[in-house]
């Protein structure tokens, strides 16, 4: 079996969830069919394979640098919940807070929310594979 088809099932899936329109829905599932034929699956096969040899490297700082990534990302995302704390008791502490912290988010630059977006997406479809493959339990 295939990249290609291991990843059908996992993404189609997400399409019937996603897409509530049935004509829309079977639209993406034809596109992704016809992908399979077209030079954007071996570059997805590309992108995977790199995806894949960095999961499974023998060296810790190679296979842990994705997930890693997303922990940060996790921290940053659940800091909101002491923010909210915060600005039950001190709204004025809460805004200057907030305030520092869009500057700060504001000024990273945008190819890094690009690499989140790309990496997450990434390490989700490299773990499905592994998992259809019975790699990964």
């Amino acid at each position: 079996m295939g990249i290609f088809e291991a990843i059908l099932g996992p993404v189609t899936a997400i399409i019937d969830k996603v897409i509530p329109d049935p004509r829309a829905r079977d639209a993406a599932k034809l596109e992704l069919l016809r992908l399979q034929g077209g030079q954007e699956l071996s570059l997805l096969q590309t992108q995977l394979s790199a995806i894949v040899a960095e999961a499974t490297s023998a060296d810790p700082w190679t296979s842990r640098a994705r997930p890693s990534f997303l922990y940060v990302m996790y921290a940053l995302i659940l800091f909101s919940v002491p923010m909210g704390m915060v600005a039950a008791f001190n709204p004025q502490t809460a805004l200057a807070i907030g305030q520092g912290m869009t500057a700060y988010l504001g000024a990273l630059p945008e190819p890094l929310y690009a690499l989140f977006g790309t990496g997450y997406l990434g390490y989700t479809a490299a773990r499905q594979w592994g998992k259809v493959r019975g790699s990964d339990k």
